[in-house]
């Protein structure tokens, strides 16, 4: 689970974002928000500044949430208050990725 879900981390564009749960879908696996933070902590080298709460919401907290921040506005991603502006940032996949189930 946790490869395909890094795996559509990896594909996300720059100055684009994905919600939790967007990702989750995207690898096949719906209702697995949790899980991607999971995936996202036991990789190294992912764009995981990327991938953002639902509604554009940084979930980060403290120092880490302005990290994320100033990583997204380096790429060109704006922002409406705290969110992410998700009209215009949102990466729309053109296609969801099928669950491998093993035997």
């Amino acid at each position: 689970m946790f490869a395909a879900l890094q795996a559509v981390v990896r594909k996300i564009p720059r100055g684009k974002v994905l919600t939790y749960g967007q990702v989750a879908r995207a690898a096949g696996y719906p209702g697995a928000a949790r899980q991607v933070v999971w995936a996202l902590r036991a990789a190294h080298g992912l764009p995981w500044h990327r991938v953002v709460g639902a509604g554009g919401h940084i979930r980060l907290p403290g120092a880490q949430g302005l990290e994320q921040r100033i990583r997204l506005e380096a790429e060109g991603v704006t922002f409406s208050g705290m969110r992410v502006r998700m009209e215009e940032h949102e990466w729309k996949t053109n296609r969801r990725h099928r669950r491998v189930r093993k035997r």
